[in-house]
């Protein structure tokens, strides 16, 4: 009973760290908050979990009603928008976010200076918008993209106001709660693009998706929180902040140069048709990993934050969210290179058959992110943003060159050179993130060791089939079959060849749910 009690008390003095400083120093030593961390960990991954998989499912059901409704050139146009003011949009949060919840200990009246500095950002950034507006337009030779640009400039306004009440959410570990909210924000865009595609509106339909969705972020944060901050007033954590913030900022907005030059120079030199078949196969191809990534890090990043002082609970902790990121990712790797037609036919439809030579050439770069993309959070997490930055600056023009010698070949070209230019870079950059950390590269291989292993097997096993597949007619039975074999092998050979399963019932058995599932058994038996 007074167990209970106590643990009770220090589940209300987390919820309340976001806004009363409480030392997350604490949950590294305390046996009882750890419990409660890891509880909320794995209640907050379990639920974030669930959400994404509905988010995924209604993010790949729009694409594949928006791409019949559309024409490859509406993607196309606000394509060549979305480049551009994707990268202003890297500073819409001005790090603080990142900030707030990694930092140890927030006070209310930070908090509330934060938010102010962020409201500030997304005016500035929804007027940067509107100065792009006519130079894009003559960049591009394209009178259309004034408006468009103009229209989602608007969606930073949004984004400034929502920043810190979703920051303080994560802090309280809230996160099944964040993610029902981008769910139910993310429902509302989808309907409102699909209505207006129906209704014949054509690009539109994706620009007031695309702004929809921080509008109802933001209203639904405000709602959640609870919290309305006070006037702005000077405080000495600020300049901490900001500079962390500043450094994640720079490091984000160099990564997506990285990663979105190539649509700039497509769109510029190929044209928006063009850019839309591209756009369309880069976008199938990073759904399920921007699915997975946003899933995982969501529980992720607040709770290597909490841990970051304790190196046992932080290396016991990230190996786990690496092992479950790789685990998953690996096989979709596999998949998209087998079945780039089928995947395309089924999702896209025939007539973006162009599309398939793009998605089988961007496929190496789901293995690619899986293998960096969580050493990012290790790294914000444990505070080595600059870091992070040197690695950014050092990933950018390397991929900028490849782009640069492919693009004579059209986007088969930039989307080989690009795959060819992160399989190079994936090794050296696990090395340099994992040095002088509690994680070591033998740590990784071993991770790496059991999925890749039966990677192999699954491969092997789709090859055996394989001339019995392409006999099947229709492409949606072939990627079934073929999806059925490779999952099938490999699932079957990492949990119970290598031993596996127990490793993630036991995280299910985190919150309770396989024990209470097992009790309801033995009452029937």
């Amino acid at each position: 009973m007074g167990d209970m009690g106590t643990l009770v008390d220090r589940s209300r003095q987390m919820g309340a760290a976001g806004s009363e400083g409480i030392d997350q120093r604490d949950s590294g030593s305390d046996p009882i908050v750890a419990r409660e961390l890891k509880r909320r960990a794995s209640e907050g991954a379990l639920a974030s979990l669930a959400c994404q998989a509905a988010s995924l499912a209604l993010r790949t059901g729009s694409m594949m009603i928006l791409a019949r409704l559309l024409v490859p050139a509406d993607f196309g146009l606000v394509g060549m928008v979305l480049a551009i003011t994707g990268l202003v949009g890297m500073m819409k949060e001005a790090g603080l976010s990142d900030a707030a919840i990694q930092s140890p200990s927030v006070s209310g009246e930070l908090l509330s200076m934060l938010f102010w500095i962020n409201v500030a950002v997304g005016c500035g950034l929804a007027m940067l918008c509107a100065a792009l507006a006519p130079i894009l337009a003559a960049f591009y030779h394209e009178p259309r993209v004034l408006w468009i640009t103009l229209a989602v400039g608007t969606g930073f306004l949004f984004t400034g106001l929502g920043v810190q009440h979703r920051a303080r959410l994560l802090r309280d570990m809230r996160i099944r709660l964040v993610a029902l909210m981008d769910l139910a924000s993310l429902l509302v865009s989808v309907v409102i693009s699909i209505g207006m595609a129906a209704f014949g509106w054509g690009y539109w339909s994706l620009v007031a998706g695309t702004v929809t969705v921080p509008a109802g972020n933001a209203l639904a944060a405000w709602l959640a929180a609870g919290w309305t901050p006070i006037r702005p007033r000077r405080h000495a954590g600020v300049g901490n902040m900001i500079a962390y913030g500043t450094t994640i900022t720079l490091n984000s907005a160099v990564v997506y140069c990285a990663y979105n030059v190539e649509k700039v120079l497509l769109g510029r030199f190929w044209g928006p048709e063009v850019l839309g078949v591209y756009g369309r196969a880069y976008q199938l191809i990073n759904l399920p990993n921007d699915s997975l990534q946003s899933t995982i890090g969501s529980v992720a990043f607040p709770t290597l934050a909490r841990v970051q002082t304790s190196s046992t609970e932080l290396r016991s902790y990230f190996l786990r969210i690496y092992a479950a990121f790789v685990s998953l990712s690996l096989p979709i790797t596999m998949v998209c290179g087998f079945f780039a037609e089928e995947l395309i036919a089924v999702f896209l439809g025939s007539q973006w058959h162009a599309s398939a030579g793009v998605f089988r050439r961007l496929s190496p770069t789901i293995m690619v992110y899986a293998l960096i993309n969580p050493l990012s959070w290790l790294l914000f997490a444990t505070g080595r943003v600059k870091r992070s930055l040197a690695m950014a600056l050092v990933i950018a023009p390397v991929v900028v060159l490849a782009y640069a010698l492919g693009l004579s070949g059209g986007p088969n070209g930039v989307a080989l050179n690009y795959s060819t230019a992160m399989v190079c870079l994936a090794i050296p950059l696990v090395f340099w993130a994992t040095r002088g950390t509690s994680i070591t590269v033998r740590d990784i291989l071993r991770t790496l060791a059991y999925p890749t292993t039966a990677l192999v097997f699954s491969a092997g096993a789709v090859l055996l089939v394989w001339p019995w597949i392409t006999q099947l007619g229709p492409a949606l039975l072939r990627l079934i079959v073929g999806c059925v074999v490779l999952f099938g092998v490999y699932l079957s050979v990492l949990l119970f060849v290598f031993g596996q399963l127990p490793i993630y019932v036991r995280q299910l058995q985190h919150v309770g749910l396989l024990r209470r599932w097992l009790s309801k058994q033995n009452e029937i038996i």
